[in-house]
């Protein structure tokens, strides 16, 4: 019966109206990818925090303030780093486009030869062929973005700079505060707050990892131990380390 439904809604996707509108419409692009890794950076970073302080035997303050300054300052930077590697991302295109203007400028015929190669290298001869490159080179910009995707392998609808940054830090922030909530209430005890922030971590951890799944169409159980173990591992890891440097150098400061 899914299977069935499944071909149904294939078949329909597939009808030739439905195609042209689909093709016709304004792609956007999804910043889906950007959330989550900000989420799970916020929530893994924050928690490590978290977890090496609480090994280090230091206080709720302490716990809270370094938590805090952490969520603003690595949630800033990671979307900073993101802004900056996007933006440069869209600039080499446009570069790259400035540049094949400039080659359709001054040698058009062998920029046609490029576009006359690329698609014989696909199968198409003779008058098709022709034909091809005639359509494709008597629009320039249609020739442009002929020769960034074909030759140079670009792709020219890239995630805009500011809400790709925006979207990684508002996740970051989001979820890395997660961790910190418990220890607000200092009649919890520090212990017992470090408890419940795990079990909060680890529904985020859990949660974070089905949604990826869900959006990548794998596995959402296996998606979400993943990213539960990715998080419990480097909680583990900073607990000890702050554990040891407490026993080892404690009674140094």
């Amino acid at each position: 019966m899914n299977n069935q439904r499944e071909t149904k809604k294939l078949e329909h996707e597939h009808r030739r109206e439905v195609i042209r509108d689909r093709l016709q419409k304004e792609k956007g692009h999804s910043y889906l990818g950007d959330a989550v890794l900000g989420g799970i950076d916020g929530g893994v970073t924050t928690f490590a925090v978290v977890a090496g302080a609480i090994g280090g035997g230091f206080s709720n303050l302490v716990i809270i303030v370094l938590g805090f300054a952490n969520v603003l300052a690595d949630g800033f930077s990671m979307a900073v780093s993101n802004y900056l590697g996007t933006k440069s991302r869209r600039e080499h295109v446009e570069k790259a486009r400035i540049a094949e203007e400039e080659h359709i400028k001054k040698i058009p015929e062998g920029e046609r030869e490029e576009i006359r190669q690329i698609f014989l290298q696909k199968g198409f001869e003779g008058d098709i062929l022709e034909k091809i490159v005639t359509i494709i080179t008597e629009d320039q910009k249609r020739w442009v973005d002929t020769m960034l995707t074909e030759e140079l392998g670009l792709q020219l609808d890239g995630p805009h700079p500011l809400r790709a940054a925006l979207s990684t830090f508002i996740a970051f922030l989001t979820i890395g505060i997660l961790p910190l909530l418990p220890f607000i209430f200092p009649q919890l005890g520090k212990h017992h707050a470090f408890l419940i922030s795990s079990i909060i971590v680890g529904i985020t951890f859990s949660g974070i990892g089905i949604v990826k799944g869900l959006v990548l169409k794998k596995s959402m159980i296996r998606s979400g131990l993943e990213t539960l173990l990715t998080g419990g591992g480097a909680a583990i890891l900073s607990y000890y380390v702050g554990y040891w440097i407490q026993a080892t150098f404690g009674t140094m400061f």
